[in-house]
């Protein structure tokens, strides 16, 4: 039984499928006739740095927020 890891734009898969794994590593196992293909989970190394900011965007988020919520009540009167 063989594995590979693959990006999935390197398969040529039906639209259908192609578009579920779109820019995600799949996995192809060989399992008797057939192959499974399964996307790989992202590790959390991956992921590191992704969320990093100058530590004010809650801030700007919120007073966003408040402006839509503003911006509703007055509307809704």
């Amino acid at each position: 039984m063989g594995t590979a890891i693959l990006q999935a734009e390197q398969l040529n898969l039906p639209e259908v499928f192609a578009f579920k794994f779109r820019g995600k590593k799949v996995k192809l196992v060989e399992s008797g006739d057939s192959v499974i293909i399964n996307p790989v989970k992202c590790s959390a190394d991956d992921l590191y740095g992704m969320f990093e900011s100058d530590g004010h965007e809650v801030d700007r988020f919120l007073a966003r927020k408040r402006e839509e919520k503003e911006l509703e009540y007055e509307n809704w009167k």
